[in-house]
C-alpha cells in the first residue's frame, strides 16, 4: 500500500514536470519592479529628463561656439602672419629715397595683357624714373620679342623719360634679347649682354596658313560672304591672291624699316652694319658686341655695382596681383580666344 504522506523523488511521479518556456522573459526581481514602479510614479520626474535635455543642449552649443572662436583665431593668427611677412620683407627692402639702381623686367612676349605689355613697363618705367633715389634705370630683358606697336610705344617713351629726368638707362640681356625685345634695348644708352646671349633678330614676319588645297580634295567648299572686295583677306581658307600678298609684303616691309631707323638712331656710330646686320638674323652676345648691337659683356648686378655705382637694386616692376590672375584666367574666355585668333594676323617682329 502506498502511503499518502509519503513524499515520492523529483521525477517519480505519476505527472512528469512542465516542460520550461525557452521564450519566456524572465520574471524580474521583486525589488527591481518595487523601485522601478516607484520612480514612475515619484512626483517631478518630467522636469528631470526635461533638464537633463536641455543641459544637454546647451553642452553641445558650448562646444560648436568653442569651436567656432578656436576657427576665427586661426584664420586672425594666419592673416595676421602673412601681414607680418609683407611688412618685414617691406621693410628688409632697402629705402627708395636711398641712392639704388632702378630694375624694370622685360621678360615673356611682348605682347598687350602680357606682363612684359607696354602698360605693365611704361608705368614702371615711369616710377623708376620719378623716383629721386633712382641714379638710373635698368632694363633687364629676357624676350624673344613680339607685337612692334607695343615695342614701339616702349622705346618711345624711353626717349622721353631720358630727356626729361636726365637719368642713364641700360638694357642688361639674360638669355634672349630677340626682335621686338631688341627694338626696346635700342633706346637704352648702353646695352650689356653675356657671351651666350642670343640678340638680334632684327625683321618682321607675319604667319597663318592655307587650307584651299586640302579642302578641295576633301569636297569641303569654303562660304564666305564679305562686303568689300580684300575684307576676306588673309582668310586661311580662301586661295590669296598675287595683289593681296604684295600688300601685305609692302606693309610688312614698312614696319621693317621702321625698326631699322629705331635702331640706327638707338645704335649710332657704334653700329657696323653689313649685309646681314638687318636681314632677321640673330648672333650670341660675343658676336652681338663686335658688330656694335651691344657693348659691353656684364650682368645687372656688374652695372649696378661699376657702372651705376649703386649696388642696392629695388625692382620697380609691374605685376598681375592675385585678383587680376584670377580674372585673366577664368574671365572673359570667349573674348580672349577671339583676340588670339585676330592676333594670330598680325604683324609681329619676331
Amino acid at each position: 500500500m502506498t502511503d499518502p504522506n509519503r513524499n515520492e523523488p523529483s521525477g517519480l511521479g505519476n505527472h512528469p514536470s512542465p516542460t520550461p518556456d525557452l521564450w519566456a522573459k524572465p520574471a524580474p526581481e521583486k525589488g527591481v519592479n518595487e523601485t522601478n514602479a516607484s520612480a514612475a510614479k515619484a512626483p517631478g520626474w518630467e522636469r528631470d529628463v526635461l533638464e537633463k535635455l536641455v543641459f544637454s543642449t546647451l553642452a553641445e552649443q558650448r562646444s560648436a561656439r568653442r569651436w567656432r572662436v578656436f576657427t576665427r583665431l586661426a584664420w586672425l593668427v594666419f592673416l595676421v602672419g602673412i601681414a607680418w611677412v609683407l611688412l618685414a620683407r617691406d621693410a628688409a627692402a632697402p629705402s627708395k629715397s636711398t641712392p639704388h639702381t632702378a630694375v624694370v623686367d622685360v621678360k615673356g612676349e611682348i605682347a598687350a595683357g602680357a606682363e612684359a605689355s607696354a602698360e605693365f613697363v611704361v608705368a614702371a618705367m615711369r616710377s623708376a624714373f620719378e623716383d629721386s633715389g633712382s641714379q638710373a634705370v635698368v632694363l633687364l630683358i629676357n624676350s624673344p620679342g613680339g607685337s612692334p606697336v607695343q615695342a614701339g610705344i616702349i622705346n618711345d617713351e624711353i626717349i622721353r623719360l631720358k630727356a626729361k629726368y636726365n637719368k642713364p638707362v641700360y638694357a642688361v640681356v639674360e638669355e634672349t634679347c630677340a626682335s621686338a625685345a631688341y627694338y626696346i634695348a635700342a633706346g637704352a644708352d648702353q646695352i650689356f649682354v653675356d657671351k651666350a646671349s642670343i640678340v638680334g633678330s632684327i625683321g618682321v614676319l607675319m604667319d597663318g596658313f592655307g587650307f584651299t588645297g586640302t579642302m578641295e580634295k576633301l569636297g569641303v567648299e569654303r562660304r564666305l560672304l564679305t562686303a568689300g572686295e580684300n575684307k576676306g583677306f588673309l582668310d586661311p581658307f580662301s586661295p590669296q591672291t598675287e595683289k593681296q600678298r604684295a600688300y601685305a609684303q609692302a606693309m610688312l616691309d614698312q614696319i621693317h624699316q621702321q625698326f631699322i631707323h629705331v635702331v640706327q638712331e638707338g645704335r649710332g656710330d657704334r653700329l657696323k652694319t653689313s649685309a646681314d646686320t638687318f636681314s632677321g638674323l640673330f648672333w650670341t652676345g660675343q658676336q652681338a658686341v663686335e658688330m656694335g648691337l651691344a657693348d659691353h659683356l656684364g650682368n645687372l648686378d656688374y652695372v649696378a655695382r661699376e657702372v651705376v655705382k649703386a649696388e642696392e637694386i629695388i625692382d620697380y616692376t609691374r605685376r598681375d596681383n592675385v585678383a587680376e590672375r584670377l580674372v585673366k584666367k577664368f574671365g572673359a574666355s570667349v573674348g580672349e580666344t577671339a583676340m588670339k585668333a585676330i592676333g594670330r594676323s598680325m604683324p609681329a617682329v619676331r
